[in-house]
């Protein structure tokens, strides 16, 4: 039998990215808007997120235009809105929601986000009906995805988000430039991450050259500070170059001896929409004391926003195609409340279709590093969280200077 029209010609899919962005959410757009024209949809995107459907609407047409995915971030643009009330905003605005939904003749949404953009779209498909699709997207890589990570016959449960690999590889890099410059001056390097509640992109800082790590998964107590304090002490003078660089998540909760408390460090106090404060600066008061107490010349660098910025990187314009894929079979079988995610880690090449499966967006949660990555008495990511890298990154990439000269004596 012969079909005269695309199977969805006629209907309207809409796409939206909201929280922040990443160097794939552009490439995540371009593909899922490939794929629904394929299908007949006719495809808009909607402007800052949430934001974009309230008011009057703040929507673009994606049919038959150019869009380049390599280019990082998101041409859509961004926002922490949130449509249903909360402290900053006690006020529902979901009604906008709806409006612009029937003005605009939208028949499918999907958002691209983390925990709080989609926990907001399953939030309408489940009070309001309407048919959406999760797609996931963050560096933290900390939205559960129920990825299967297998290492030496045991399961572990890791995450894959598009976002992550090319944040991943950024902070390799990032680092192993680092390493030069600590090695010149023989210091201690501070070097803060991006990562709120979990460890996953701190961690990428290994294949980079990283000794040491501190993640929010594990809180440094007055008792874990003292040994850590010796920890680094014995890295720094074992290293031959006297020189180790140390990757701290933002989100590290560490102990404060003028309050006695373990808390995080804040950059501001100010909540976003969905009741977040912005953290920061953990790395200069960690650095200041490893100077202290250990007598060791220490720097703190934060990486801020570079991780998010720059490029596509190869894994994650193959991810994100896969992840696509999968969205044209939940439209074709009209399957809504759902996420695409890839079922087990692989390398590159076994990015395909069949390696995916979809869950319920209801139950993505937020997932942190697993024990199985991270050693607790060493401050240092395991084997096996860098077999789980290595699928990603491949091997580890940063120069030595190997050369060591022999000591004149007069």
């Amino acid at each position: 039998m012969r079909y005269e029209n695309k199977l969805f010609k006629g209907k309207t899919l809409a796409i939206l990215s909201g929280g922040g962005d990443t160097p794939a959410i552009n490439s995540s757009i371009e593909a899922i808007r490939n794929r629904a024209s394929l299908l007949g949809f006719k495809v808009y995107g909607i402007l800052q997120g949430w934001k974009g459907l309230l008011g009057d609407g703040d929507v673009v047409d994606l049919t038959n235009q150019p869009y380049d995915g390599y280019y990082g971030g998101t041409a859509l643009r961004s926002s922490r809105t949130n449509p249903f009330p909360s402290k900053k905003n006690p006020v529902s605005r979901v009604p906008q929601v709806l409006r612009n939904f029937e003005r605009y003749k939208i028949d499918v949404l999907v958002t691209i986000g983390g925990d709080d953009t989609n926990g907001a779209a399953k939030r309408l498909f489940e009070t309001e009906g309407i048919p959406v699709i999760g797609f996931p997207k963050t560096i933290d890589n900390d939205l559960r995805t129920r990825t299967i990570h297998t290492y030496k016959g045991k399961d572990i449960e890791a995450v894959l988000c598009p976002g992550f690999p090319s944040a991943a590889l950024t902070m390799m890099e990032f680092t192993a430039n680092l390493r030069t410059t600590a090695e010149s001056h023989s210091r201690v390097l501070v070097m803060e991450v991006m990562g709120r509640d979990a460890g996953w992109l701190t961690g990428s800082a290994v294949f980079g050259g990283a000794t040491l790590g501190l993640i929010p998964e594990f809180e440094i107590t007055k008792e874990r500070k003292d040994v850590f304090f010796e920890t680094v002490k014995e890295a720094y003078m074992h290293s031959k170059k006297r020189c180790i660089v140390i990757p701290v998540s933002e989100g590290t909760r560490w102990y404060d001896e003028k309050t006695g408390k373990v808390d995080v460090v804040y950059a501001s106090s100010e909540l976003d929409e969905y009741g977040h404060p912005r953290f920061g600066g953990v790395s200069g008061i960690i650095a200041s004391e490893i100077s202290a107490k250990l007598g060791i010349e220490a720097r703190a660098q934060i990486s801020g926003y570079y991780p998010r910025s720059g490029h596509c990187r190869h894994y994650d314009r193959r991810l994100t195609a896969t992840l696509a894929d999968k969205v044209v079979d939940l439209l074709l079988r009209e399957e809504y409340g759902q996420m695409p995610v890839m079922k087990k880690i692989v390398p590159n090449v076994e990015l395909e279709e069949f390696n995916t499966t979809s869950i319920d967006m209801g139950a993505v949660g937020n997932k942190p590093l697993s024990e199985d990555y991270y050693d607790i008495s060493k401050f240092a990511f395991t084997e096996a969280y860098h077999d789980f890298l290595s699928n990603i990154l491949g091997s580890p990439g940063f120069d030595e200077f190997k050369y060591d000269f022999p000591v004149v004596i007069p």
